[in-house]
């Protein structure tokens, strides 16, 4: 048999030797593979991937019956979310087939088997599979708003809006955001998007760069000009011309170079260390710091005059940590990328590594979370990468179930609400929207401390 690709392959967990036959020979369209109790089932799940998994809800061992089935369908749906489960159940079993779909399975069908009627609810089963995937698909295209940035959200998408309007202007504009955000990538972006993409980007790490070399870094030297400038050399500025000049870290840029940064900046010409000449350099500027450029002009380390001239467009970067649902979207383009060509076994996270990846603080930001997934696609032994492998360090527990994000939403703004009002029940219910017997209660009910009391 010719291999087939995952979502053609249908998985019957049977095990009624006669009954997998006959659905065996019913459907043979698809590349049908046989199992007859869990781990049998979990291991074909493992090996081919089926999209489509066609369940007897009562499997061996006979003294756990249903129990096992139940296993069954919660350790697939562990493996592979997407995965559609049809169980198959006794003809007076309504009961325990809801139940199984409650865990997760797509569907049920009742005995006797009649099957035209099964046919059609496999069938649908792939539809549904073949839409799901089609939609993952295309969500992930719309997750590129620009070149190189994996984003889908809100507060992402703003800046990506952003950097589309200022890019085909002439603005210096500064991008401000945590280290690992991603600030050279939309630097690139606005470079690409602008008239000059042609020409050359040319960066330059401010923090990199020791003090007593950083001018002639910048803005070259004549030979001579010092010991060891045995010819002419042109600087970081000279070299972008008619192209886009990134001033990465110019947090870190020395307060003496800040003057003459500036006066290049208004009068956009430059003088060679060593030199006299004024060499007129057209160019555009980007800057990017990961430092608050405001307290620094407060405390005297940052030119209140460079501050206005770099910052007529501010681009305020949101760390990965802010970012809903672009964890996993970035963590999935990482494995891609670190998987694709390399013949990796892997196919994905696990639902605890997933979990990990959302409730992980991220402090290093979306190089970090690179990082991360460098290593765990060369340290995994398994076909999905866990929450060992990706070695976060504590990474918490994310709750997304709604009663427990809703008690503690409930127990903050009660708690805010008293403090507010010292202690004042009455002013506290009123700011709540709510009675005071009815604060009373919740207050009881949370074990809330009430300040002054």
């Amino acid at each position: 048999m010719s291999k087939h690709k995952p979502e053609q392959t249908l998985l019957i967990v049977e095990d009624d030797t006669g009954l997998s036959s006959q659905l065996r020979w019913h459907f043979d369209q698809y590349n049908v593979v046989l199992a007859e109790d869990r781990p049998s089932a979990i291991a074909a799940v493992r090996q081919f991937e089926p999209a489509v998994v066609l369940q007897d809800l009562g499997l061996p061992p006979d003294d756990e019956g249903v129990e096992e089935g139940f296993k069954t369908v919660q350790e697939i749906m562990r493996l592979a979310p997407s995965t559609k489960i049809i169980v198959i159940t006794g003809n007076h079993d309504y009961e325990n087939a809801v139940r199984a779909v409650a865990l997760g399975a797509y569907d049920f069908y009742q005995k006797p088997i009649n099957a035209d009627t099964l046919n059609l609810i496999v069938e649908r089963a792939y539809n549904i599979y073949d839409l799901e995937q089609e939609n993952r698909r295309l969500q992930d295209q719309r997750a590129a708003p620009l070149s190189g940035v994996i984003a889908s959200d809100p507060l992402m998408l703003k800046v990506c809006r952003t950097v589309e309007k200022v890019a085909p202007t002439n603005v210096t504009c500064t991008l401000l955001g945590e280290s690992g955000t991603g600030k050279e990538v939309l630097a690139r972006a606005v470079h690409n998007l602008s008239p000059r993409s042609d020409k050359r980007f040319v960066a330059i790490n401010c923090a990199a760069v020791p003090e007593n070399l950083m001018e002639s870094e910048l803005f070259g030297y004549e030979k001579g000009a010092f010991t060891g400038a045995n010819k002419r050399t042109l600087g970081k500025v000279e070299t972008a011309h008619e192209g886009t000049l990134f001033l990465d870290e110019i947090g870190d840029m020395p307060l003496p170079l800040q003057a003459k940064l500036l006066r290049f900046l208004q009068e956009r010409v430059i003088e060679r260390v060593g030199g006299r000449e004024e060499i007129p350099v057209d160019v555009r500027v980007v800057c990017a710091t990961n430092k608050n450029l405001e307290a620094m002009v407060a405390e005297g380390t940052f030119r209140e005059d460079l501050y206005y001239r770099i910052c007529e467009m501010v681009i305020l970067i949101p760390p990965l940590r802010e970012r809903q649902g672009d964890k996993i979207l970035l963590a999935r383009h990482f494995l891609e990328k670190f998987t694709d060509g390399q013949d990796s076994k892997i196919s994905g996270f696990s639902p605890e590594a997933t979990e990990a990846i959302e409730a992980y603080h991220w402090p290093g930001n979306i190089r970090e979370m690179e990082n991360k997934i460098k290593r765990a696609v060369i340290m995994c032994e398994d076909k999905y990468i866990s929450s060992l492998d990706l070695a976060l360090s504590n990474p918490g527990m994310l709750s997304i179930n709604l009663r427990s994000v809703r008690q503690e939403a409930e127990r903050t703004a009660i708690k805010q609400a008293l403090s507010m009002t010292e202690g004042n029940y009455s002013a506290a219910a009123k700011l709540l929207g709510i009675t005071r017997p009815t604060l009373y209660d919740l207050i009881k009910k949370y074990d809330i401390n009430v300040p002054g009391e």
